[in-house]
C-alpha cells in the first residue's frame, strides 16, 4: 500500500514524496532511517524525515562533490571521507585509480550496512575495495585525534541536525586543515543556499580564518528542493580551482572515468556563481 513520505527540513514549507513501497521503517542507535520506493527517483533513503539521496539523481550530488576536486587537485592519493554512509561517494572516488586510499568514517554502522543490505544501485561494491579503510566513529573526535594527512577531504554529512551538526563548526573545520596534506583540498555539502544561507554562509566564515582560497560551486539536484546546492570548496593554493581546461580535460580522458554530470566544462563553470549567492559570500566576507 503507498503512503507518503513528508520531509519538513524547512520551516516554513515542506516537500513530500510518494512510496509506492515503503521498504524499511526503524530506528538505529542514531536516527531514523526510511528507505522507499519513489516512480521519480527510485530508491530513497530519509533520515531522521530528511532525504538523504535517491537513485535517480545521486550521481549528481556524488560526481561533483568527488571528481570535482579530485581533478582540479590533479595528484589525490590519500582521500578521506567524513559520513557518506550510503557509500555513493566511496563509490565515485573509487572509480580513479590514482587513489591509493580512502578513509570513510561514518558514525553509525547501522547505515554502511543497510547501504550494502539496500543501496547496491547506489554503492555497488564499493565496501569491498580493499582500498577502503572504514571506521565507525564520530568524524569530529578521529579529525582531531588522527595523525594521518590526506590530500582530499569530503564532508559527505547530514544537514546541521541531529548527528550532523558538529560537523559544521570551525573547530572541526579547524581539525580538517590539520589533517590534509600540503596542498590539500577540503570540500563540504552546504546544503541548498536559496533556503539554507546561513548554513552555506556560517560555513564559509569559519573556512576563510583558516584557509587562503574559500569559496563555493554548484549543482542541481532535483530531489534537494529549492534551487542549486552549494558545496565549499577551501585550499591553500587558489590555483587549485581554477587549472587550464587543457588540463582538466586531459585528466578527465586520461581517468578513464565515465560520467553522467560531470564534464571538465562543468567544472569550470560550476564555481559560476549567481548574483544571490555572490552577494551572499561578501556580504560573509564583511562580517
Amino acid at each position: 500500500m503507498s503512503r507518503w513520505i513528508e520531509e519538513a527540513l524547512h520551516g516554513d514549507f515542506c516537500s513530500r514524496y510518494l512510496a509506492e513501497k515503503v521498504l524499511y521503517d526503524n530506528e538505529s542507535e542514531h536516527q531514523h532511517l526510511v528507505l522507499f520506493e519513489n516512480p521519480t527517483f527510485g530508491r530513497m533513503l530519509a533520515l531522521d524525515n530528511v532525504i538523504q539521496t535517491a537513485e535517480g539523481d545521486e550521481f549528481i550530488y556524488h560526481e561533483m562533490l568527488a571528481h570535482l576536486p579530485i581533478l582540479g587537485h590533479g595528484a589525490v592519493r590519500r582521500v578521506l571521507i567524513v559520513g557518506g554512509g550510503d557509500g555513493g561517494m566511496l563509490e565515485e572516488v573509487l572509480k580513479h585509480s590514482s587513489v591509493e586510499q580512502v578513509t570513510m568514517v561514518e558514525i553509525d554502522a547501522a547505515v554502511t550496512e543497510f547501504a550494502k543490505e539496500h543501496l547496491r544501485g547506489i554503492c555497488g561494491d564499493a565496501f569491498e575495495d580493499p582500498r577502503l579503510n572504514l571506521v565507525i566513529a564520530d568524524g569530529v573526535d578521529f579529525v582531531a585525534g588522527t595523525k594521518e594527512r590526506f590530500d582530499l577531504i569530503i564532508i559527505d554529512s547530514t544537514d546541521p541536525i541531529g548527528p550532523g551538526e558538529v560537523l559544521f563548526t570551525q573547530g572541526f573545520y579547524a581539525s580538517c586543515k590539520g589533517c590534509l596534506a600540503q596542498g590539500g583540498v577540503l570540500v563540504t555539502q552546504n546544503g541548498v543556499p536559496f533556503l539554507q544561507s546561513d548554513e552555506l554562509s556560517n560555513s564559509l566564515r569559519f573556512m576563510r580564518r583558516l584557509f587562503a582560497d574559500v569559496t563555493c560551486y554548484l549543482a542541481t539536484v532535483p530531489s534537494y528542493v529549492g534551487g542549486p546546492m552549494a558545496f565549499g570548496w577551501a585550499s591553500d593554493d587558489p590555483e587549485l580551482r581554477r587549472p587550464p581546461m587543457e588540463t582538466l580535460s586531459d585528466r578527465f580522458a586520461a581517468s578513464g572515468i565515465k560520467t553522467r554530470y560531470y564534464t571538465p566544462e562543468v567544472h569550470l563553470a560550476a564555481f559560476a556563481l549567481p548574483v544571490y549567492i555572490a552577494e551572499m559570500i561578501a556580504e560573509d566576507t564583511e562580517t
